[in-house]
C-alpha cells in the first residue's frame, strides 16, 4: 500500500514538473515572437505636443509593419515612455527600457538634452538609437550606436542665417534664446556666426533663463539697437510669448525661428503676433511627393489632424529602424548598427543617408506662418 502511494506521488510530481517545464517553454517561445522597440518623448512638460506627435508617428509606422506581418516574421511591440522633457527622467526611462523591457532599439528622444542623457546609456549597452528630433551636434558624439533622422543645428542655424541675409535682405539682426537649453544656445551661436560671416551685423545677443515669461528687457535692448529681424530658436511656448511681447513694444521687423516652433500651440499662444514669421523645419505637409501625401492622408484619418515635423520624423525613424532589423536579419544590436550605417531610405522627411558621424544628409524646409497656418516657402539642400 505504501509502495503504491509512493508511486502515485512520484507520478504526480513528475507530471507537475512536466507541465511547468512546458509552460515555461511556451512563455519563452511566445516572448521570442515579438520584437520590442523603445520609444521616448515628452508626453508631459514644456514640449508635450512634441511628444504626442512623436508617439503618434511611431504608432502609425508600427501598425503598418504589423499589418504586413511584422519584421522577421514577428510582431513589433512599441513601448513608449514619457521623459517629461527632463534629462534626469530621460536617463531613468532609457535605463528601464534597456534593462527591464529588453528593447532591441530605441527611437528617441525629441529634446536634445534628453538624448544627451540617454545616449551614453544605450551606447554602453550596445543598443542602437535613432533619434527623431534631437538636433544638437553632440548627440551622436557618444558613439557608433547613436543615429538620428533630423538635420543638426549647425546646418539649421546656417540655413536660417543664409535665408535672413540672402532671401529677406536683412543686414542687422538680434538674437534671443534660452541660456539653460543646449538646443537653443547652440542654434543661436551657429546662426550668429554664419550671419557675421555673410557680412551682416548682430546688434544684440540676449539670453533669458529657463522658465522665464517676461522678455521685455531683452527685447527692448534688441529693438533699441536697430534689429531688423529677431532670431528666436526657442521652443514654441517661449517663442510665441517673445513675439507677442516684441509686437507690444512696437517691433515691426521679421521673426525667424527653428524647428522648435513646429506646434499648433505657437499660433494659439502667439495669435496675430506670429503672423509672417519664418522658421526652418524638417517637413512640410504641402510637399507633393506621393509618399508624403500618402502619409498625410493616413495620419489625418487616424488622428484627425495634419502631421507636423515631429510626427513625420518619428515615422521615418521607426521605419528606418525596422528596415535595418529586416536588412540585418537579426535583432542583435551590432548587426542592426551595421545595417543602419549602410542605409539609404526615401522617407517622408526626405531621402536619408548617414554621414561618418551617423547624421543624416538631407534638406531643410523653410515655412511661413500665414493666416495661422504653416505655408511652404522654400527648401534648402545640403
Amino acid at each position: 500500500m505504501f509502495k503504491r502511494l509512493y508511486l502515485t506521488i512520484l507520478i504526480m510530481v513528475l507530471f507537475t514538473g512536466l507541465i511547468t517545464f512546458t509552460t515555461g517553454c511556451q512563455t519563452k517561445e511566445e516572448s521570442v515572437e515579438e520584437i520590442k522597440i523603445g520609444g521616448v518623448g515628452p508626453i508631459s512638460g514644456e514640449a508635450s505636443t512634441f511628444g504626442i506627435s512623436t508617439r503618434n508617428g511611431e504608432n502609425l509606422a508600427v501598425e503598418e509593419w504589423n499589418a504586413k506581418g511584422g519584421v522577421l516574421g514577428k510582431k513589433i511591440k512599441l513601448i513608449f515612455e514619457d521623459d517629461k522633457g527632463e534629462a534626469t527622467e530621460a536617463a531613468t526611462v532609457w535605463t528601464e527600457l534597456i534593462n527591464q523591457d529588453k528593447v532591441v532599439a530605441i527611437v528617441g528622444s525629441v529634446m536634445s538634452k534628453c538624448s544627451l542623457a540617454g545616449a551614453p546609456i544605450a551606447q554602453a549597452k550596445g543598443v542602437p538609437v535613432v533619434s527623431s528630433g534631437s538636433t544638437n551636434p553632440r548627440v551622436t558624439d557618444y558613439g557608433d550606436y547613436i543615429f538620428r533622422v533630423c538635420f543638426i543645428d549647425s546646418f539649421q542655424g546656417k540655413v536660417g542665417a543664409n535665408f535672413a541675409f540672402n532671401d529677406l535682405g536683412i543686414r542687422k539682426v538680434g538674437v534671443i534664446f534660452d541660456i539653460g537649453n543646449d538646443y537653443t544656445k547652440g542654434l543661436s551661436e551657429f546662426f550668429r556666426d554664419q550671419f557675421i560671416n555673410l557680412g551682416g551685423k548682430v546688434v544684440g545677443f540676449e539670453s533669458h533663463p529657463t522658465g522665464a515669461t517676461d522678455f521685455k528687457a531683452q527685447l527692448t535692448n534688441l529693438i533699441k539697437a536697430g534689429a531688423e529681424l529677431i532670431y528666436i530658436p526657442d521652443y514654441y511656448n517661449d517663442a510665441a510669448l517673445i513675439m507677442k511681447q516684441a509686437r507690444e513694444l512696437g517691433f515691426k521687423g521679421y521673426f525667424l525661428g527653428s524647428d522648435g516652433w513646429d506646434s499648433p500651440d505657437l499660433v494659439k499662444i502667439g495669435g496675430d503676433a506670429v503672423e509672417g514669421g519664418f522658421f526652418t523645419n524638417h517637413f512640410s505637409k504641402d510637399d507633393q511627393r506621393p509618399e508624403v501625401q500618402e502619409f498625410v492622408k493616413k495620419y489625418k484619418e487616424k488622428f484627425g489632424q495634419d502631421p507636423d515635423a515631429l510626427a513625420s520624423l518619428a515615422y521615418d525613424a521607426i521605419n528606418i529602424t525596422l528596415t535595418a532589423i529586416q536588412n540585418a536579419g537579426s535583432t542583435d544590436g551590432a548587426k542592426i548598427k551595421e545595417a543602419l550605417k549602410n542605409m539609404e531610405f526615401n522617407g517622408v522627411t526626405g531621402f536619408i543617408t548617414f554621414d561618418e558621424n551617423r547624421n543624416p544628409i538631407k534638406s531643410v524646409v523653410i515655412l511661413e506662418i500665414k493666416n495661422g497656418q504653416q505655408v511652404y516657402k522654400t527648401a534648402v539642400n545640403p
